[in-house]
């Protein structure tokens, strides 16, 4: 049984596609009365699950007009997508927002399911023993190596 986080997740994403990709707004609050829940649990689906690494924007006014709008951002090519990533990413990155910058290359059908598995294992904590500052550092050079060695690859095609 799926959770309300991804049922409110799923509705924002399929209405947006019926939207035609552009453009969703939405009121917070009507949100949570047809989900049955809190309107925080609005904002934490759109906090955590509509980030730019996902390829949202989300942008949001409080009080009685109120609104949340969210677009979903299409990149052109695979290179700027790249491009576009590594300057996401920084000098550190930690472990969830590497993943999500992962999945959305995925999504994008940039890289293959094998590419992403690959990545997705070479960033886990799990093989980094040291601090957590040290280690985001790590990842975030591993992460945009692995993005520079595909970018360079799309080319060669």
């Amino acid at each position: 049984m799926r959770n309300i986080s991804d049922l409110i997740e799923q509705y924002l994403k399929t209405t947006l596609m019926r939207s035609g990709n552009e453009l969703l707004e939405i009121k917070r609050s009507e949100l949570a009365k047809q989900f049955q829940c809190v309107p925080s649990q609005i904002n934490y689906v759109i906090s955590t699950r509509f980030t730019l690494e996902k390829g949202y924007i989300v942008e949001s006014k409080r009080g009685g007009g109120g609104y949340i709008r969210i677009t979903k951002v299409e990149s052109h090519e695979d290179i700027a997508l790249f491009e576009h990533m590594c300057q996401l990413i920084g000098n550190k990155i930690d472990q969830q927002t590497a993943q999500n910058i992962v999945f959305r290359l995925y999504e994008e059908e940039a890289i293959t399911r094998r590419e992403a598995n690959l990545m997705m294992s070479a960033l886990d904590r799990a093989h980094y023993k040291s601090t957590v500052a040290h280690r985001d550092e790590i990842r975030a050079n591993v992460l945009k190596a692995m993005i520079e060695t595909l970018k360079y690859k799309e080319n060669e095609t």
